[in-house]
């Protein structure tokens, strides 16, 4: 990468896309190519891909040597093309090792060359050359008798999920990217992979509550305001929505007072449960631990932990519950209240489990981002069935 041109680039860096562009504005064409190159591949293609197609081609064609964003907004953002750079030692088969020793003279110069790729006339690749083997092979030698042939090589078209399953066990600082049919198309740094990967798995936090990926903490305060305030208006119907089923029941809680009390208790437990179900399978999908064929087992599986922990902090609630309900003047049946309260909590942690599993798998399958705004989705969930099973069973089996 260029080094730091000028402080824009650290304005940029800790901007959002829209924010960024907004900067970059203001400057000539030549000067944003220099940002741009200076920032990781992917966060400068992602900039590059929100431009207006003019100011994309005037600073396209003032990019520097070693750039090659057009290759690279070929492919879909998440993918290892957004990520490919020009390589800086490509050579044709048959090349001998003084003729590269030679013409790498000044590439090492300006670019750090870590392989050397053998290429036929098709332009595929066929083999890779560490630079240090340079040093240790006679310069008659073709670099075909040192390379290494058939290497590891990554698609353009790959998720970053799918690459970093791929290169986990291999840790090389570069690895070649390859077409379908081994045509060389750039290069993906090892760091540069995993940096992308690690804000990608950083971001499902923020997405579960309703954070937009692109909220940076330089992100100004009415850019902010509007990636954030749509998920709290949805969150505002689905607390609707809660407290709808409450007053469905609003006779239940004012005869027993002691309700009132424990609802929060139902909610804040399975909403809980179901968020650690949730994270846990958030989770296995970013490290590609879900195989096909085993939703149903997993499913299965947190609605069975589900019921077992609802079953264990049901029976505590339901001796508290018991000992309060026990100490009210005219209250009724506290045993029984106590053991509603059990048989409430463990049905609720059960479906908190379903739910959590379930709403990410989900939003897949309907193509959205399965960490979008799931956490307010099950929230809802968990809510409306925890405090609406408990006030059902009270007012069918009390009242």
């Amino acid at each position: 990468m260029a080094s730091d041109p000028n402080p824009l680039l650290r304005q940029v860096a800790g901007l959002d896309t829209q924010t960024a562009i907004e900067r970059l504005d203001l400057a000539n064409p030549t000067k944003i190519a220099e940002v741009l190159a200076a920032l990781p591949p992917a966060r400068a293609n992602t900039i590059l891909s929100a431009m207006n197609e003019d100011l994309r081609a005037r600073v396209m064609e003032a990019a520097p040597a070693g750039t090659d964003w057009g290759d690279a907004l070929r492919y879909p953002e998440g993918s290892v093309g957004r990520l490919i750079e020009d390589p800086p030692a490509v050579f044709r088969s048959g090349t001998s090792v003084a003729t590269a020793i030679d013409i790498l003279r000044e590439t090492v110069r300006q670019r750090m060359v870590t392989y050397l790729f053998v290429v036929d006339a098709g332009n595929r690749l066929i083999g890779v050359v560490a630079f240090r083997e340079l040093l240790y092979a006679e310069r008659s030698q073709p670099l075909d008798t040192v390379m290494l042939r058939n290497p590891f090589c990554l698609r353009p078209g790959m998720t970053l999920v799918d690459a970093m399953r791929e290169v986990v066990t291999r840790h090389f600082p570069v690895y070649p990217v390859c077409e379908e049919d081994g045509t060389l198309v750039g290069q993906v740094r090892g760091q540069i992979l995993f940096e992308q990967q690690a804000f990608e798995i950083s971001a499902q936090a923020g997405a579960m509550v309703g954070v937009e990926k692109e909220e940076r903490l330089a992100t100004p305060l009415m850019r902010a305001f509007k990636f954030r305030h749509p998920w709290l208006q949805i969150n505002l119907v689905t607390v609707f929505i809660t407290a709808a089923v409450v007053g469905i029941f609003q006779d239940t809680v004012d005869k027993i007072v002691v309700l009132a009390m424990f609802l929060p208790v139902l909610g804040g437990q399975t909403g809980n449960l179901g968020c650690q179900a949730l994270a846990v399978l958030l989770r296995g999908m970013t490290l590609g631990e879900l195989k096909p064929g085993r939703v149903m087992s997993l499913i299965a599986k947190e609605a069975t932990l589900g019921l077992m922990n609802g079953l264990v902090t049901g029976a505590l609630a339901g001796i508290a519950i018991f000992i309060v309900a026990s100490r009210e003047p005219g209250s009724e049946s506290p045993l029984f209240l106590g053991l509603i309260t059990m048989i409430a909590m463990a049905f609720s942690c059960m479906v908190a489990g379903i739910a959590g599993t379930a709403i990410p798998l989900i939003l897949k399958r309907l193509g959205a981002d399965p960490a979008t705004a799931s956490s307010i989705f099950l929230t809802t969930i968990t809510d409306v069935v925890s405090m609406g099973s408990f006030l059902a069973m009270v007012t069918y089996f009390l009242m």
